[in-house]
Parts: structure tokens; sequence; C-alpha cells
């Protein structure tokens, strides 16, 4: 996510009614977008908070089950929604390069002098090729981006993509190098979102939807709850193929489809009960890819120092007390001054790096050109401009 990993603007309808806005002045942000992304991001903090607890408490084994089953679907998902407008022009190339490249590149160095110090581990290799925990998503999203127009071309992107997905699912011996396996089980939720408009959300968000889809998402939950003995949450990671689940490498050719259409099922759940309005939380949504690459660092140091081996922890109030604390320390990180802080390698403009005249375009007021489901300026099509 997962972890997100995005930013974005409210997009503009295919012909706006009160004509095109003015060049100067940025169009407003999308609350709706802006609260999908916090909670997602709410939801990557909770569940790998809820990872250590799920040995012993089969509640808090369900709710991981449930969440697990579509919040990385959805991160990519909106993901592509705000990549259409990707077409390799140059400034959109650079984005890419400062926004998602060198923040990777920074950050799984600093995940990496962590462990050693931390694990007291000092020959503890540093290799850009192996993502480190969260760090796969960003090595994702370069990779889904960078491919972006191929995938506009094509006259059925999706099956193709849930092909691709299906195969790397049947190929044990595809290898572990840029988390290929995660960057091809999760590209089916990209390239959906490619081919997602405006409407598609608007149907998703109306009163009679959103009853409907309620009694699923809980039904998921019911059901989670009562496979949550045996069964494994490795079917969601994507981590490798079938086989390493212990079934016969085929299995792949159903199960693929099979969790592809649950985790879009849940998505649309999610999304349809997301408030369109502006709430308190509604700001931290620009801040969303902060909270993703900084909490790997708390939840990390929590299980290096056997913070879970607490016994009260693994009690109901404890479990509680977990799940606030994850929600409250994500919520700080989202925040303004940890974006100020940190913004030089989050999201550098870097024009010094750059031919004075194919300057990175600025980003929209509290844009992070590295966010995971973010998104930039709609262009006068209608079209989201790309979000990170």
């Amino acid at each position: 996510m997962p972890e997100d990993v995005v930013q974005h603007t409210r997009p503009s309808p295919a012909a706006p009614p009160h004509g095109e806005r003015p060049r100067a002045r940025p169009t407003s942000r999308d609350p709706y977008f802006d609260n999908a992304k916090y909670l997602t991001i709410v939801l990557v903090a909770c569940g790998h908070a809820w990872e250590p607890l799920t040995y012993g408490s089969r509640t808090v084994t369900a709710a991981y089950l449930t969440v697990y089953a579509f919040h990385m679907p959805a991160f990519a998902l909106i993901s592509g929604y705000f990549s259409r407008s990707f077409d390799m022009a140059p400034g959109r190339l650079k984005r890419l390069l400062t926004g998602v490249a060198l923040p990777y590149v920074v950050f799984e160095t600093a995940y990496t002098l962590f462990y050693r110090w931390a694990q007291d581990d000092p020959g503890y290799p540093l290799s850009l090729l192996d993502p480190w925990y969260v760090m796969w998503f960003l090595v994702a999203l370069f990779i889904w981006r960078l491919t972006t127009p191929l995938w506009l071309m094509l006259r059925h992107p999706l099956p193709v993509a849930l092909g691709l997905a299906t195969l790397a699912a049947v190929s044990p011996d595809l290898g572990g190098d840029v988390s290929i396996q995660r960057v091809l089980g999760f590209l089916p939720f990209f390239v959906l979102g490619l081919t997602l408009r405006a409407e598609h959300f608007e149907r998703l968000r109306t009163r009679r939807v959103r009853l409907l889809l309620l009694p699923v998402g809980l039904g998921a939950f019911l059901v989670a709850y009562r496979v949550a003995p045996w069964f494994d949450a490795g079917w969601f990671y994507h981590r490798g193929s079938v086989t390493g689940q212990g079934v016969t490498r085929w299995a792949g050719l159903l199960t693929t489809p099979a969790l592809f259409c649950l985790a879009v099922l849940l998505t649309a759940c999610f999304l349809a009960w997301v408030p369109r309005r502006h709430l308190w939380f509604t700001a931290l949504g620009a801040g969303t890819m902060y909270g993703y690459l900084l909490h790997g660092f708390v939840i990390k140091w929590a299980r290096f120092r056997d913070w879970y081996a607490v016994e009260w922890l693994h009690t109901p109030p404890g479990e509680l007390a977990v799940t606030a604390v994850a929600i409250g320390g994500i919520t700080l990180l989202c925040t303004s001054p940890v974006r100020a802080a940190l913004r030089c390698v989050v999201e550098p403009r870097m024009e010094w790096a750059f031919r004075r005249g194919d300057a990175v375009p600025p980003a929209e007021p509290g844009d992070a050109a590295a966010s995971s489901p973010e998104s930039r300026r709609s262009a006068s099509t209608g079209r989201p401009a790309e979000g990170a």
C-alpha cells in the first residue's frame, strides 16, 4: 500500500456549464477524493498495526482480512483514475522522477539504514531492486505510470492487465526483483482506474447504491470472521505465485479473477460511503504520501522492540487502544508541519536539475507529486491530470 499510496483536484465535467476556469486560478480540490485518500491511509495504518494482534483475536483477524481485501486495490484504482492524462510530456516525466523515483531512492535508503541501526545489523544490504516493506508501491506506481500511454492505446486494456496478473499468479519462477509479482498483481486495479470517469463515482454516491452496498460490506466482514481461523491473508498480498499458498499453480486461473472481483466490489462499498463534503480531516488528504512513507518506521520500531509482547494489548481494550494509536499516528504524519519539514524529500521541486525551459510544472496547492492516490490539475477536456 501499501499501502497509495496520489493527490488530486476536482475533475472538471466534459462540458463546463459556466465555461473554462481562468488558467491563472488553480482548480479546487475535490473533498470527496481527499476524504477517500485519508480514510484509505488510515486503513493502511490500522492493517499494519493489527497484524501482530491477528494471532490471538478472531475479530481483529476478520477486520484485518476485510481491510486487506480492498485497501491497496483502492489505492491503485484511484491512482489510475488520476493518471489518465499522463502522456510522456517532459513536465510529467520530470514530476514522475522528482515525485516518485527520488522519494523511493531516499526512503528505501532510509529504511535500510533504519534496519541496520534498529537490528544492529550493519551488513544488511541496500538494494534498490528489492523494495523493503511499504516501498514496493512507489516502484509499482512508477512502472504503472510509465506504461499508462500503452494502456490508453489498447481497446480492451483491463482484460490484458488481468491476464498479466493471472500469468504472474501461476508463475512461481517469475522472480522478486522490483516486486514484480505485486506490480503485476495490482496492475488490473490501476488499469481499471484509467478506464473510469467522474460519472462512475457519482453513481456510487447515490443513496440507493449506498444502501444496496452496505449489507455487502457487512456481509464481507461476517464471512471474514467465519473463515478467520484458517484463511491465509497472504492471498491478498500478491507477493508471489499461488503455489506459496499451498495450491497448484493452475489455481491462479480462478483465484486471480475471483480476488479481483472481490476487491472491486469492496472498493465500491468503501467509495460509496466516503463523505463528499469538507470534514475536519479533508485537508489531511493532501498529505497521505507522507503518512504512507513515514508510518512504516513506527510500525517496524514497535515490532523490533517487542511492544506487542504486552499481554494487555491482546485484550479487547488493548486492541481498541492499538487502533486509536494507529489512527492518531497516521493522522499526525499527514499534517502540515510534517509536510513542511519533509517536503524537500517527498515532493522536491529540483528546478536546478533540469534545463530552464523544461522546469517541472508547479503542482497544485498542497499537491504532493508522490502521493499514492492523488491527482493533478484537470485538463480542459475534463480528463483529470496525472497524480502520484
